[in-house]
């Protein structure tokens, strides 16, 4: 039988990706991993935790706060301001996180014989993360198979959704409620949202836009 393997933070995409994964290869078929990169949104993991034993998928969580040693963001500073700079690049960029995601997303897929990776990353309604973009994916994808010599498949069903497209996904999947109440993420790790960080920000207005949308047909 057919697995895959979901990139998991307890997220909204994340979340979506689970689903989606879910409904396609079942959910017995299914595992999430999880990473703790010291992000300042730890209670993103909490979530994820509940989640993942909510819908009894198999979770496994690695430690990857080592990347704190060597690059500085915002979201990982609980000092830092939250900025953009005169490129439009957020100071919440991590250099390295979704390739680092990536890789050892692939070593764990391959000894758990899974060559399906999700993970919902987007290029249409994101906050400018060059690590975010199809073209990356493609050529880690190949990376990936090239190094491990394995032939691994990554899906990014959300690559060229708006935000209100990936919450009207998640209402075909009937979830939309349990993503709008059990989903974090907001990057202050403010419970219910700080409705100001870049993240909460396109999150509401991907919901205000789905929600007058579905009420006006």
């Amino acid at each position: 039988m057919t697995q895959a393997l979901v990139v998991f933070s307890g997220g909204q995409d994340s979340t979506t990706c689970l689903f989606q994964a879910m409904q396609q290869y079942g959910a017995e078929n299914v595992q999430a991993i999880t990473f703790a990169y010291g992000q300042r949104h730890g209670i993103e993991l909490e979530r994820a935790a509940s989640i993942a034993q909510e819908l009894g998928i198999r979770q496994t969580v690695l430690d990857l706060s080592l990347i704190t040693a060597i690059t500085h963001n915002a979201l990982t500073d609980a000092q830092a301001a939250i900025e953009t700079d005169a490129q439009g690049m957020p100071n919440t960029f991590v250099d390295g996180r979704n390739a680092l995601f990536l890789l050892y997303a692939a070593i764990y897929a391959k000894s758990q014989n899974i060559r399906d990776i999700f993970i919902g990353v987007c290029e249409t309604d994101f906050s400018g993360y060059p690590d975010c973009r199809q073209i990356f994916v493609q050529s880690m994808n190949v990376t990936l198979n090239l190094a491990m010599a394995y032939d691994f498949r990554l899906h990014t069903p959300l690559m060229y959704l708006t935000k209100k497209e990936t919450w009207a996904l998640a209402d075909e999947l009937g979830v939309l409620d349990y993503i709008r109440t059990r989903t974090h993420t907001c990057y202050l790790g403010v419970d219910g949202g700080c409705h100001e960080c870049p993240s909460c920000v396109l999150r509401e207005r991907g919901l205000a836009e789905y929600l007058a949308e579905k009420s006006a047909a």
